[in-house]
């Protein structure tokens, strides 16, 4: 609990970034889950601009300071790109609010910690493709983004959720939760736990693959989804990539693979009749083509081909960290109703089956538009 009233909180964060300024109003923003977001109208030197004004969530981010040496490094080297390539840098990337340079964080009298960015005007962020447009624009806005970041050193950055995309890792805690059964769970779940078992080699082939050279370390947003895309309100056009606090050294496949787990799916993450639950070829060729497009030909051979394969991978991850996260009694992910991870793992495991069976038309896609 905090000592201090919020509306405390957020004047005194406000004070922070703006020293000559005056904070007219402020109000919860957005539908996020992890860190507290507040838009706030200030008047600074008699212009009234828009923020969005946020306290970072210190239980999943433990190292505030790395995360945001990660974001600012990224940010700044976009801008510089972008400017250098004559295109709208305050507009297509984050800018932190800094009132000196380096001062892109304020820790409050709690210990909660705080950054700012301005708000981009007449945007709009969707929880759903209304059309293959939209996620084809989506599409192109990540692929855009690890274009941008192609020469960027990913060694450099910090692991702001260690082991996140490490998928052996992610099986190796089903098996202990399947083990310990501490809820008596494991019983229900013998043919998911057989499920992952079968593909427990293929889960490996992303890492070995990175190990031996083949795949090129890169920086991933590592969470690709259409509700971290701006849109431009009146044309409808990709204009930014926000959330950056899950930047890390990654694969391009986990970005990939993930977006279309979540956005070219035929059915919602937890749809309980399993006979609707199918990869949207049409979805997949959207996104497919807006990805490659933004990419502008930054990828291996080797990244293209096994783009199917990271959508299978980050499938079937995502099934096993609901199955785990069910037989350790739900204390990872906001359940609505009782069972809510299993369906969950159960849609995945679906999903990822599919996947299977479309594998070698997603090749001929991608192949498409290579």
């Amino acid at each position: 609990m905090n000592d201090k009233p919020l509306d405390i909180l957020i004047q005194n964060a406000c004070a922070f970034f703006f020293p000559e300024g005056k904070m007219l109003s402020a109000a919860s923003y957005g539908n996020g889950h992890i860190n507290d977001t507040f838009l706030v109208s200030l008047e600074n030197k008699r212009e009234i601009s828009r923020y969005i004004l946020q306290r970072i969530n210190q239980h999943v981010f433990n190292d505030p300071l790395a995360l945001m040496e990660n974001i600012s490094g990224v940010t700044s080297y976009l801008s510089r790109k972008l400017k250098s390539l004559n295109r709208d840098a305050a507009r297509e990337t984050l800018t932190l609010i800094e009132p000196a340079p380096g001062q892109n964080l304020y820790t409050d009298q709690e210990g909660g910690c705080w950054r700012c960015f301005p708000f981009l005007e007449n945007t709009l962020c969707l929880e759903q493709a209304e059309s293959e447009a939209d996620l084809q624009e989506s599409g192109r806005a990540f692929g855009d983004f690890q274009y941008l970041l192609s020469e960027y050193p990913a060694h450099t950055l910090h692991q702001s959720i260690p082991y996140f995309h490490h998928t052996p890792r992610r099986y190796q805690a089903l098996c202990t939760a399947a083990e310990t059964d501490a809820f008596g769970r494991a019983s229900q779940v013998v043919s998911l736990l057989q499920f992952a078992a079968l593909r427990q080699e293929k889960l490996s082939l992303a890492l070995h693959l990175l190990e031996d050279g083949a795949l090129p370390l890169r920086v991933t947003h590592n969470d690709t989804k259409l509700n971290n895309v701006l849109f431009d309100r009146f044309t409808r056009k990709a204009v930014c990539v926000i959330d950056l606090d899950t930047i890390m050294p990654g694969l391009s496949l986990y970005d990939f693979g993930d977006a279309i787990r979540f956005g070219a799916s035929a059915a919602p993450e937890d749809e309980p009749d399993l006979s609707r639950v199918a990869l949207s070829l049409s979805l997949f060729d959207a996104y497919t083509k807006g990805y490659l497009e933004g990419l502008q030909g930054s990828l291996t051979d080797k990244e293209l081909d096994l783009l199917p394969y990271g959508a299978w991978l980050m499938t079937m991850e995502c099934g096993i960290r609901f199955l785990t996260d069910y037989l350790e009694g739900d204390i990872y992910f906001k359940t609505a109703f009782p069972g809510h991870n299993l369906t969950r793992a159960k849609a995945q495991f679906a999903l990822a089956q599919d996947i299977e069976k479309k594998e070698q038309e997603m090749k001929e896609i991608v192949g498409n538009h290579r």
